[in-house]
């Protein structure tokens, strides 16, 4: 019969063996990732179309005037120059991907 020692050094090498087993697994496949509950960051750094739940980089925002404080709606990929209606100043220039701001204009987000 198996000693109740022999038993536990069995029980241990095959222990041994499999975290062996599994170290040279994940230096080959890379550490398991939990592919439902994926971390903001990653999503976010992700494109737009392989992402879990797809959604557009783009949005709409509310530009305040720094000279007149009168709000504007832009888009923030425009593709021309926006101006204010109340003073005529430059609110935000085309850079080929979103619109830089002018400097010392604000904004915020709008909800969809």
């Amino acid at each position: 019969m198996f000693d109740v020692t022999m038993i536990l050094n069995m029980h241990k090498c095959h222990i041994t063996t499999n975290l062996r087993r599994w170290s040279k697994d994940v230096g080959r496949w890379g550490l398991a990732r939990d592919l439902l509950h994926p971390a903001p960051d990653d999503e976010k750094r992700k494109h737009k179309l392989k992402r879990l739940v797809q959604a557009p980089n783009s949005y709409f925002m509310d530009v305040k005037c720094p000279g007149c404080y009168k709000i504007t709606t832009v888009f923030s990929h425009a593709q021309s120059v926006v101006i204010c209606s109340g003073c005529s100043t430059v609110l935000c220039q085309p850079s080929g991907g979103r619109a830089k701001l002018t400097e010392g204009c604000s904004f915020r987000k709008k909800q969809p």
